[in-house]
């Protein structure tokens, strides 16, 4: 409970809350696995120097490489903050260039070292580590196809996606159709008649086949009545 509360606190912005959930969960359960996150509330919260303090917790040899990238990223993120631009380059650019960590990370490398870049004005640069992180990045994890566009001056009309899913939604109703007229004329109780419209076959009682009907019965003569 306390795990799905600090995510979903996290995610909205909740960096107080999430920060007091993460804490406990991590006095609970121990490990370093939380530290980025503990220290990204704590970045986000104007304590940068407390930030920085909880990174110093992460043992160095800690065997999960997506954890030191984690913290790396988020000592990143805290330099910039702090104005110390040059330090965080510093930082990305090194992780960069030994390749640690599984490509997916490695493209978060690329794209952070691309993102500083372009905030410096180096276009060139961020061109280039978005292109290389758009290879790494598998899955399309990240929006580095809009990143490139917008540094290409690429842009599309704000109606367009609004255009492509109006078109999408008629093609769905008109093959909607189609398809319903296909399934009636394929329905075998179509072609049957209807109760009321079938035709009621004479009744012949039994024992009386052959024969033809009598109007007039006799009744018993006086003569056998007296009898």
């Amino acid at each position: 409970m306390r795990e799905a509360a600090a995510e979903t606190a996290y995610a909205a912005g909740e960096f107080a809350v999430a920060l007091r959930e993460f804490r406990a969960i991590r006095r609970m359960s121990g490990g370093d696995e939380l530290i980025p996150l503990i220290a990204d509330c704590e970045r986000a919260l104007g304590r940068h120097r407390d930030a920085l303090e909880v990174l110093n917790e992460l043992n160095p040899k800690h065997p999960d490489a997506n954890l030191h990238i984690e913290c790396l990223l988020v000592e990143a993120g805290i330099r910039d903050d702090l104005g110390q631009r040059d330090e965080a380059l510093r930082l990305l650019t090194n992780a960069v260039s030994r390749k640690v960590g599984p490509p997916p990370a490695q493209a978060r490398l690329q794209y952070a070292l691309a993102n500083l870049l372009e905030e410096t004005g180096d276009l060139a640069g961020a061109h280039r580590w978005f292109s290389s992180a758009a290879t790494l990045d598998r899955f399309g994890d990240l929006d580095t196809a809009d990143r490139l566009a917008a540094l290409d001056g690429i842009t599309l009309p704000e109606d367009f996606s609004d255009e492509d899913d109006a078109k999408d939604e008629q093609e769905d109703d008109l093959d909607g159709e189609s398809q319903g007229r296909q399934d009636l004329d394929e329905d075998p109780s179509a072609d049957a008649l209807p109760a009321d419209e079938t035709a009621d076959e004479p009744l012949v009682e039994p024992g009386s086949e052959g024969e033809e009907p009598t109007d007039n019965v006799e009744g018993p003569t006086t003569e056998e009545t007296d009898r």
